[in-house]
């Protein structure tokens, strides 16, 4: 058996959550002994496609076509796509459309949450779906204090200072103009959020919120894989003020990390997460703003021990055992 991970458009999501689930999906393939291969033209028994473009779903008609299966991956909903660039809470309903139309291509679904199950099968996909983690190499993650100091010392900040990470896209979906008045409301605390949107392609209200100038915010921009495992070792805690996601791998690296996660209550993390074992929950700023302080004075216990157990369910081994057996129900 030989699985091809079509990534005929990697370079356009290589920086974010997807294309980090391509590359894990070739670790948890090899990691139980399954050939991969990222060319089209060798042979192959199975097809991972990962994209909504249109060369994507052109791949799985011809894969189809020469009696391949195809697995392909629910990365995006209609309810991630609103409130995250100009133009998308327009272009949802086509979008939605769209992505059903691709999805629909598959022998089979694998999609990273139950969640996300659930509002694929609420457009009416009648496909086989499998709720399966993008998974997390826990091997490559470890919190150093040389690499915690090394951030601190990058960005100007002290041994005594309290800095509070996000990671994300500028959007309203992932939450930034919340982390902007957040880092209003408590300049005794740093905040620093790792990633970048042209400004273009972001709301107004975005913009202005990334023009923010205040002693205690910084938007260095992207980052690679090593500078953000120095930023988390150096945190002092993780904030994900998303409003949708279908999972969500920079959570899991936090967690993986060992840091203090605070998330926003939303429908995914309902039975996923639990507040006050595994993560803390907030809904509104002012709740936050209470949680952030909880946490940073120590008030709160911490929860990265039980966070960590969370991702080791997911590790990228655990996955390919579960892609196996994905592949045993499609005769292979």
């Amino acid at each position: 058996m030989k699985v091809l991970i079509y990534a005929g458009a990697l370079k356009k999501v290589e920086k974010s959550g997807v294309g980090q689930a391509i590359y894990h999906q070739k670790d948890a393939l090899k990691s139980v002994g399954i050939p991969v291969t990222f060319d089209k033209n060798e042979d192959y028994d199975i097809v991972h496609i990962n994209t909504i473009f249109p060369d994507s779903f052109f791949m799985s008609l011809k894969a189809r076509a020469k009696g391949k299966k195809v697995v392909y991956y629910a990365h995006s909903t209609k309810e991630d796509f609103k409130n995250s660039f100009v133009g998308s809470n327009l272009l949802a309903p086509v979008f939605k459309w769209w992505i059903k139309r691709c999805y629909l291509r598959g022998d089979v679904l694998i999609t990273p949450t139950s969640y996300s199950k659930g509002l694929l099968e609420s457009y009416g996909i009648k496909k086989k779906i499998y709720p399966l983690s993008n998974g997390i190499n826990l091997k490559d993650y470890s919190n150093s204090q040389l690499g915690g100091c090394r951030f601190r010392e990058k960005y100007g900040f002290s041994p005594e200072d309290k800095i509070i990470i996000s990671v994300g896209h500028y959007m309203n979906r992932k939450g930034i103009t919340d982390f902007v008045e957040l880092a209003k409301r408590l300049p005794e605390y740093q905040f620093i959020w790792f990633g970048y949107t042209p400004p273009a392609a972001c709301t107004p209200d975005v913009r202005e919120a990334v023009k923010t100038e205040l002693p205690n915010l910084h938007f260095p921009g992207l980052a690679t894989q090593e500078e953000l495992k120095d930023a988390y070792s150096g945190s002092d805690m993780f904030l994900f003020l998303t409003h949708e996601e279908t999972e969500g791998i920079v959570l899991l690296e936090a967690m993986a990390m060992k840091l203090t996660v605070l998330v926003r209550d939303i429908p995914i993390y309902k039975d996923m997460l639990t507040s006050g074992y595994n993560v803390y929950k907030a809904g509104t700023l002012d709740e936050f703003e209470r949680r952030i302080k909880g946490i940073l004075t120590g008030t709160y216990p911490s929860t990265f021990e039980e966070g960590y157990n969370f991702v080791k369910e997911r590790d990228i081994p655990v996955v390919g055992e579960k892609l196996k057996e994905i592949y045993k129900e499609l005769g292979l």
